[in-house]
């Protein structure tokens, strides 16, 4: 056996090995296991789920708070805190526990600016994780029609190899009868030469989509899969600015992006409500066993303490006038990614509707080139052609098949870029 028939018994061996029992996955099969087997939608739907607990706990504002003391003391008798502090304070010898609870009356609407930046904030993020799962929504069709094409690619790649060894035998065969030359033959051997390596290398590509796909289904290996073609799909809508506003309203980044500029403002609004007073209800009761005999044994006490800022060094207008500046800078990139959007629905329209187009010219070009390969086959078994000619017509049509089944998956692949940019994938 030589090196080139070792080669294709191995190359053929593996190919036969990898395609043992695969399981048989249809597009939709292969995005449902993808939404459940993705870690990136998994990532985003636990950073949605924190952006939750934010929310609670700036809603932890409005709830009242209670702690419990535990407190003991030795001091000098009859001695007064002096140094640190404007008013004196006795300090007695105790030990003594008790509670203090603390309950916000009134911050003028300040936390509830926060809820509705933190409600907001998460809302942007469920947005993201929609925007994720349409990513790997498109990445698995994308990646799926490119194993089809592949698998299409390498059908032809071994037709056009038994065609050329059929070819090979039959001009073998007429030069031992004299009837074509050794150069036929020559020629013929070079053809079948260069349909083994365009297998080889159609076999390789067919691999590699496959282990595409796998990785885009949330696969840490390779899954040998057995693709179910997909239909083609009616052409698209002649109307692209229906198709941008579309996209304009249904985009879930978007989306994300409007509703983080919300929450932005409502953080600028917040911090402008904080030159407004606060007031705050507070109560503490408790007991001391062990006490100074100048102290009671119980305590209890409840008050209202309203705090009103007067001067804080411009702290409260830098944090509003940065506030603003965040919101601000948020609008223009909802503007921003508006253009962005336009432009790219009109170009994978333009990509979509020029994709479906060249299925009619290759459709027409595969029976061009079946017409002219079997002129051509005929002229040769007649002696009025040459092998040349005879290769040229069989190269032809291969590159026709190519092309046809190439331009099926393209549009395919073009329409499911557009799904994206108009927002259709969730």
């Amino acid at each position: 056996m030589n090196v080139r028939s070792s080669f294709i018994a191995w190359a053929v061996f593996c190919g036969n090995a990898w395609a043992q029992n695969p399981s048989a996955v249809s597009l939709a099969d292969a995005q449902q296991i993808a939404l459940r087997n993705h870690p990136r939608i998994a990532s985003a739907a636990l950073a949605a789920e924190a952006g939750g607990f934010a929310t609670k706990q700036v809603r932890s504002a409005y709830y009242p708070t209670l702690s419990g003391n535990i407190s003991g003391v030795g001091s000098e008798h009859n001695s007064t805190l002096s140094a640190g502090a404007l008013t004196t304070s006795s300090i007695f010898s105790r030990a003594a526990t008790g509670f203090s609870a603390t309950q916000l009356v009134t911050d003028f609407g300040r936390t509830a600016s926060l809820e509705q930046s933190a409600k907001l904030r998460n809302a942007a993020q469920n947005q993201n994780v929609t925007n994720i799962r349409a990513q790997v929504l498109i990445e698995v069709q994308q990646t799926y029609y490119q194993a089809l094409a592949s698998e299409s690619v390498l059908k032809v790649a071994q037709a056009t190899l038994d065609l050329r060894r059929l070819t090979l035998r039959q001009v073998t065969a007429l030069a031992q009868s004299a009837l074509r030359s050794t150069l036929d033959v020559s020629f013929a051997q070079v053809n079948v030469s260069e349909a083994e390596l365009d297998l080889f290398r159609a076999e390789n590509d067919a691999r590699a989509s496959h282990v595409r796909l796998s990785a885009a289904m949330g696969y840490d290996r390779d899954q040998p899969f057995s693709l179910t073609d997909e239909q083609l799909p009616p052409p698209v809508d002649p109307d692209v600015d229906t198709l941008i506003a579309q996209a304009v309203s249904a985009r879930p980044d978007l989306t994300a992006l409007q509703l983080n500029r919300e929450a932005l403002d409502r953080s600028a609004e917040a911090e402008k409500r904080l030159h407004n007073p606060t007031i705050v209800a507070a109560a503490a009761a408790g007991v001391a066993p062990v006490r100074d005999e100048r102290l009671p044994e119980t305590y209890s006490a409840a008050g209202v303490n309203v705090n009103i800022p007067v001067l804080n060094g411009g702290l409260f207008k830098a944090r509003r006038q940065e506030a603003e500046s965040h919101a601000a800078a948020a609008a223009k990139d909802v503007q921003d990614l508006s253009l962005q959007i336009a432009r790219d629905v009109r170009v994978a329209w333009l990509d979509a509707t020029d994709a479906f187009r060249r299925l009619d010219v290759t459709a027409r070009l595969v029976a061009e080139a079946n017409e002219a390969l079997r002129l051509a086959q005929a002229r040769y078994d007649n002696a009025l052609g040459s092998i040349v000619e005879l290769n040229q017509a069989q190269l032809n049509q291969t590159s026709a098949e190519i092309a046809a089944a190439s331009a099926k998956y393209e549009y395919l692949s073009r329409r499911a870029a557009l799904n994206y940019a108009t927002g259709v994938l969730r």
